[in-house]
Formats: structure tokens, C-alpha cells, sequence
């Protein structure tokens, strides 16, 4: 369960390339239909359906369900982290962009980073990640703060409360990570995992949108559009990829290409929203994906450091022997 997992090579940079494309435009698929279906009522609707596509899925591989001998008591807590990581971004959405909704939310590897530096033995953070981590968080306050007018409807207040949203949706997304991590569920096939997740979502969220009014919708063919692509898209087929990967390669290391993530989202958001690219938060945004690179790809780096100094430094009497 807490054996180790590889470093990243060509097939988790493919698959994090096509995960960060399809969850760069999640938020903009939501916001962009937001009138037509609430941001939470989407959310509940969508992981209906992706539950109902990974049943089918697991009914054609013949997996069992794995419920019993514990397996269950994680199951519950990831579904409720999962959750609450949606409810906090569908309710961000409300209040701030899309691009800002994407940024602070992918924030995420660095909180679950740093929580399993402190529980794994593999997962520790080196100098390097710590001063990407430090980086990020600096950009993250440069992205609060560094930033002109705000809400559309002139209110610093709402975006800035629509962005604290986000970041919490950052930590439960981090905290589920860890979760499945360091438990039982490490060892059970994605799709199960996934499954525990979709099911606490769409009873919890469903609740939720209707005890607050915003289970309504309109059926315009964009509304229908954005609900199949996050259905079977983002809630199915891109969970199915990173609950994968979480398997099969290091947590802390998954991240080496997630920077591409915010810049889709942010992309994306100029383009199909027209949301203002405001230089401050431009900056701390980068500042963030910085900081992510080094936290994500500090191996990397650190071996093309070392063989560069190797390369440069003057022949030893040792090196002139192999000769």
C-alpha cells in the first residue's frame, strides 16, 4: 500500500498533457452555462451520470465492488472530501472568474505535497520543493492582492471571497489525494475509487442544490453540451487517468506538468469568457506555476543540474586511470 511508485516517464506526461487540457476548460464549461445550470446543480448532474458510466464500466470488466473489510470507511471520506472540494469550486464560480477559480485550484499538489512529506518516506520534500513551495504561496498572495477593479459588479469583496472558495476546493483535492494515498484504496482499481467519490458527490451536491434553490435547468444545446463533456470527459474519463496515475507514479511528482493546467484555464477564459487578464494576478499566477515546477519536476531538475556540473568540472587523476 505504501510501496513506491515510479518517477514520471513519457506515458504520465501524455496522460497529464490531455488531464490538464480537459480540466484547464472544467471551469470554463461551467461558468460559461452558469445561467442556464447553477455551477452545483451541474456538478451534482454530472457525477450522476459519470457514476452511471463507471458502474457500466466496472459491470463490463466483472470487478467486484470492494465495500466490505474496511474498504468502505475511506470510500465515505474521500466522497465527502470530493465533494466539498465541488461544492467550494461550484460556489467560487459565483463570485470570481473562471481563470482565478483554475489557479487557485490547482494549488492542490502543493498542499498534498507538503501534508505527505511528513507521513510517506518517499514523498519527501528536498530544498528545492521547499522553496517551490514557498514561491507558490507567495504567488498565491500576489494573485489576491495584485489585481485591478474585481467582481463584475465592481465588488473587490466578491471575488476575493470567490478565490478564498477556490483555495478551499484546493485543500479537499489535496486532502483526497492523501486520503487515497495512505489507505486501502491504494490498492483497489481506480474505477472504485472513483465510483465512492461520484456517488458521495451527486447525493451530497444534489441535496445541496435543492436546499438552496439552484437545482433548475434550462436545456439550451451549450448547457447540454458542457453537462456531456463534464460527464463523460472530465468526471469519467479524466478521473479514471489521474486515479491511475496516482497508483502507479509518485503523488509529489504527478505534478510536473500540472502548470500547464492554470494556464489553460486562464487561456481558455480570455478566449470563450472575454475575462480580463489583469497584470497582477498574471504575475502570481506565474509565480504558482512556478512553484509548482519545482515542487513537481525537482528530480529533473536536479539530475540535468548534476550532469552539467559534471560536464564542467576539470578531469580528475581517477578519470585519467579510466581513460
Amino acid at each position: 500500500m505504501m510501496g513506491e511508485r515510479k518517477t514520471i516517464d513519457s506515458t504520465a506526461m501524455l496522460l497529464m498533457v490531455f488531464f490538464c487540457l480537459c480540466m484547464g476548460l472544467q471551469q470554463v464549461a461551467l461558468k460559461a452555462v452558469a445561467d442556464a445550470i447553477p455551477p452545483v446543480f451541474q456538478l451534482a448532474l454530472r457525477s450522476g451520470i459519470a457514476a452511471m458510466l463507471v458502474a457500466l464500466f466496472l459491470y463490463y470488466r466483472r470487478q467486484a465492488l470492494y465495500w466490505k473489510g474496511g474498504y468502505w470507511k475511506p470510500g465515505v471520506v474521500v466522497g465527502v472530501l470530493f465533494t466539498l472540494e465541488y461544492l467550494f469550486l461550484g460556489e467560487a464560480l459565483k463570485y470570481t472568474s473562471a481563470a482565478h477559480a483554475v489557479v487557485f485550484l490547482y494549488l492542490s499538489p502543493i498542499f498534498s505535497a507538503l501534508i505527505l512529506h511528513f507521513r510517506v518516506a518517499d514523498e519527501r520534500l528536498s530544498r528545492l520543493q521547499w522553496l517551490g513551495t514557498l514561491i507558490a504561496f507567495v504567488g498565491m498572495a500576489v494573485a489576491f492582492l495584485g489585481r485591478e477593479g474585481g467582481h463584475a459588479d465592481g465588488s473587490f469583496s466578491a471575488m476575493l471571497l470567490g478565490d478564498g472558495l477556490a483555495l478551499l476546493a484546493a485543500l479537499a483535492w489535496g486532502a483526497t489525494t492523501v486520503v487515497i494515498r495512505g489507505s486501502r484504496l491504494a490498492t483497489i482499481p481506480a474505477a472504485q475509487t472513483l465510483l465512492y467519490q461520484l456517488v458521495g458527490a451527486f447525493v451530497l451536491l444534489l441535496s445541496f442544490a435543492w436546499l438552496t434553490g439552484q437545482a433548475t435547468l434550462e436545456p439550451t444545446p451549450l448547457a447540454l453540451a458542457s453537462l456531456g463533456f463534464q460527464s463523460a470527459i472530465v468526471s469519467f474519463v479524466c478521473f479514471l487517468i489521474w486515479f491511475w496515475l496516482l497508483r502507479h507514479y509518485q503523488v509529489s511528482r504527478l505534478g510536473t506538468l500540472s502548470f500547464m493546467t492554470p494556464l489553460f484555464g486562464v487561456g481558455f477564459g480570455a478566449w470563450l469568457l472575454a475575462e480580463p487578464v489583469e497584470p497582477g494576478f498574471t504575475a502570481g499566477a506565474l509565480l504558482v506555476m512556478g512553484g509548482l515546477i519545482l515542487v513537481n519536476g525537482a528530480n529533473g531538475l536536479q539530475g540535468i543540474w548534476a550532469k552539467a556540473a559534471g560536464k564542467r568540472r576539470p578531469p580528475t587523476l581517477e578519470d585519467n586511470v579510466r581513460r
